[in-house]
């Protein structure tokens, strides 16, 4: 049943003309979460098909360097449009970027999100880019996630991260002894 599955959502979830996947079958639009495909062990970080999603999404959601979850000019949850870039998704182009091969730029990406951050290292779900101020829920467990979960990729070498990254599995923090 697994297999079934997968097959069809690469077959109806993936749009071979824009070389990305998709909100829903049959959608042109994108959805930040479709960055979670190489994390989660569905595809391999290096399969053109998520290094064009990763491509597709910083094209088209990232706004003033961090991620919207999706156009909300797509009336696809009839909310008004002009939400803010929403926190977890950009850890989550962070964790992209680190298992594509692009370490230097999740870096930079994760240490822009650490900076957002309140006076107790709190963040919200969402970050208003025009005005400059967390917005939305606060704090945002999902968003903490997120953040964990990127610094533990990045407490592991590289080779290590890529490796784990084409097994499907989640990269095992490094230890220290002492």
């Amino acid at each position: 049943m697994r297999d079934a599955i997968h097959a069809e959502v690469c077959a109806a979830g993936y749009d071979a003309r824009g070389n990305t996947f998709v909100q829903s079958y049959g959608s042109p639009h994108l959805d930040a979460s479709l960055l979670l495909i190489p994390q989660v062990g569905f595809l391999p970080p290096d399969d053109p098909r998520v290094r064009g999603t990763v491509d597709a999404i910083e094209r088209n959601l990232v706004v003033d360097g961090l991620v919207l979850r999706y156009s909300t000019a797509t009336d696809a949850d009839a909310l008004p449009p002009g939400e803010g870039a929403f926190l977890p998704c950009s850890f989550w182009l962070a964790d992209s970027l680190v298992l594509t091969g692009r370490r230097a730029e999740g870096e930079a990406l994760f240490e822009r999100l650490l900076a957002l951050s309140n006076d107790l290292g709190l963040l919200s779900e969402e970050y208003d880019t025009r005005e400059r101020h967390l917005l939305g829920n606060f704090p945002q467990a999902l968003t903490h996630m997120a953040l964990i979960n990127t610094a533990r990729l990045l407490s592991i070498p590289a080779e290590h991260a890529k490796r784990a990254g084409e097994k499907g599995e989640r990269p095992a923090a490094a230890t220290q002894t002492s």
